[in-house]
């Protein structure tokens, strides 16, 4: 695996680090990117029901492009805390129409929001280039194969159990440093497998499987995970643990600025692509931390 001392040094700014994903590769550590959010879910926890309807979501998907998205995660399978699962044959219904839909309509790359195989790959064909995995391939046994046949990237998410029950493995002894080994190990399984390091991103899992604190712990040692020698993905929008920062009363949808807080620290302690919701808000405030992460001198 790669190693590289500089990729995570701080203070910043951020060595650069190549993403490949099927015929198109990235070099991340200059501009810390957007992944904006598509979520076609009746219910997921700031969004859901809201873009079920397909053009719904296809109008959605291409005003997060013209705020300034640089990519777009269409998922079908809530995952909040305690959510239920959902078939693989309710999420394609789902997700399928939106991802061609989108792929006619704009030209930044669209990832998936899966930890079924089945789901990945059908949403491979019809126009999607990286797979977003919350289970970091630990759930389905057949995704290794899905990303080496089909030349996908694939964010590699630290999660433990499922969204059902994950809030009830937050202990750790070495939190940062076991989400690096758990990354390490994965890293080298899929090398063994045949997917080069290349192909991922990886994203500590801000809000799953960890405490309001823990989440805080995390976003501030990113830099730690970059070391590995790949980009870092961190997804803090909206989410609870910047509910219990700001005063009683304010919703998951005026979160904004708690997230824009979170997105600002992200990229300063050394997210490269930061997964958002409000994408508008957070180009513009990326404007200005990456100013100050660059600035020479």
């Amino acid at each position: 695996m790669q190693q590289a001392a500089d990729a995570g040094a701080w203070p910043l700014p951020r060595a650069p680090l190549l993403f490949r994903f099927r015929d198109q590769e990235w070099t991340l550590g200059g501009k810390t990117l957007l992944l904006g959010i598509v979520n076609v879910t009746p219910d997921s926890f700031s969004d859901g029901g809201e873009f079920l309807v397909v053009e719904a979501a296809l109008e959605h998907g291409e005003k997060l492009v013209a705020a300034g998205a640089a990519m777009l995660d269409v998922g079908g399978e809530s995952t909040r805390p305690g959510a239920a699962p959902v078939s693989a044959e309710a999420e394609l219904e789902r997700v399928l129409p939106v991802i061609r839909g989108l792929r006619q309509r704009v030209a930044l790359p669209i990832s998936i929001d899966t930890s079924k195989a089945a789901v990945a790959k059908a949403a491979i064909a019809a126009g999607a280039v990286v797979i977003n995995d919350i289970s970091g391939l630990h759930r389905d046994p057949d995704m290794m194969a899905v990303l080496r046949e089909t030349g996908a990237g694939c964010v590699l998410m630290h999660m433990r159990g499922t969204p059902a029950t994950m809030q009830q493995f937050t202990h750790y002894t070495d939190l940062t440093g076991e989400i690096r080994a758990y990354f390490r190990d994965t890293l080298r399984a899929a090398a063994v497998a045949g997917v080069p390091e290349e192909r991922f991103l990886l994203d500590p899992g801000i809000g799953f499987s960890k405490t309001a604190e823990q989440n805080l712990v995390l976003i501030r040692d990113l830099w730690r995970f970059r070391q590995l020698g790949r980009p870092v993905l961190a997804g803090p929008s909206r989410k609870s643990f910047i509910g219990k920062l700001l005063p009683p009363g304010v919703s998951v949808r005026e979160r904004v600025w708690g997230t824009a807080g979170a997105v600002a620290a992200c990229a300063l302690c050394g997210a490269d692509i930061i997964r958002v919701h409000d994408v508008a808000e957070m180009a513009q405030l990326l404007v200005v931390a990456d100013a100050v992460r660059n600035v020479a001198g």
